[in-house]
């Protein structure tokens, strides 16, 4: 562990939560809910919210977690601006294949009642063929199913190629998990450009790119290509975390005609929150100074 991430694990929680709460919505399911529909109805940005929890064992913590997704759905059914996104490590999958996708099938299943969208996000390596043989699975019977891909991995242009072949939305992102050099590339431009490439692919073979970034040069380039090529802008949208700094941007995309979609996480337990801020920190340690510029209105 480098010296970077060993200052930020030492950090104590509510200092990171200081420094990091604008990527939070804050605690509880009404939190997520209303700060979706302000984005929404202020800035015309639409939501993906998710429950913050990661690593959850017991079948007793996980069934509580489903019951959350499944009251989010209640919460969010009426709000078309606003998907749900979720996570096999909170819902299952230190027990089984089968016991997690049991689980995932029944909060698509609900939102599937009202027409709301569910992302099946995508974790470190050790989890990613497992998550691609659930989506897959839940992606036949279910078309408001998507999953996430990441571009570090050498495996995802393969995976694009082998993704279901219902049409599906991707997100397609650098991703925040640390991979060894034997899978994964470890230069940023690298990663950046990978993205460029995949929503290509993505676009070929009939997806729907969900382009995650907050790299401004990228963003422009995949405008470009999407506007020379004449995308519809209704077959692909822009992804961004909530409290990144880049609202003038967020607002050239609103104006665009375009989707931009902030990921709006909120928590039950601050110390999965807290888990979370850690690795954006360790990832991106100039939000330090983000969150400064936003504290400040400056």
């Amino acid at each position: 562990m480098d010296l970077k991430n060993t200052v930020i694990n030492l950090m104590p929680a509510p200092l990171v939560r200081l420094f990091a709460s604008p990527y939070i919505a804050g605690k509880g399911i009404g939190a997520g809910v209303a700060k979706a529909e302000e984005l929404y109805t202020k800035l015309g940005i639409s939501s993906t919210v998710d429950l913050l929890a990661e690593e959850v064992f017991s079948r007793e913590d996980v069934e509580a977690t489903v019951q959350i997704y499944l009251r989010m759905v209640e919460a969010l059914k009426d709000r078309p601006y606003a998907s749900i996104s979720l996570k096999p490590t909170s819902l299952g999958i230190n027990e089984s294949e089968a016991y997690c996708q049991e689980n995932l099938r029944r909060i698509v299943s609900a939102a599937a009642l009202h027409g709301m969208h569910i992302t099946l996000d995508m974790e470190d390596r050790h989890f990613t063929d497992v998550t691609l043989r659930m989506f897959k699975a839940i992606r036949e019977d279910f078309d408001n199913f998507g999953i996430v891909l990441q571009s570090r991995l050498f495996r995802t242009t393969e995976d694009i190629q082998n993704l279901h072949a219902k049409p599906c939305k991707v997100r397609i992102c650098i991703g925040i998990y640390r991979e060894p050099a034997e899978v994964a590339l470890q230069e940023k431009p690298d990663m950046k450009e990978k993205v460029y490439q995949h929503v290509q692919l993505l676009l070929e073979k009939g997806h729907y790119p969900e382009i995650a970034t907050h790299d401004e040069p990228l963003i422009r380039r995949c405008m470009k290509y999407l506007d020379d090529k004449g995308v519809s802008k209704d077959a692909y949208e822009f992804q961004m975390l909530l409290g990144v700094p880049r609202a003038e941007l967020q607002q050239e995309i609103v104006k665009r005609g375009q989707v931009i979609r902030l990921y709006v996480p909120f928590a039950e337990d601050w110390k999965y929150a807290v888990h979370y801020l850690k690795r954006r920190l360790a990832a991106n340690p100039a939000m330090v100074g983000m969150v400064l510029k936003n504290m400040l209105g400056s």
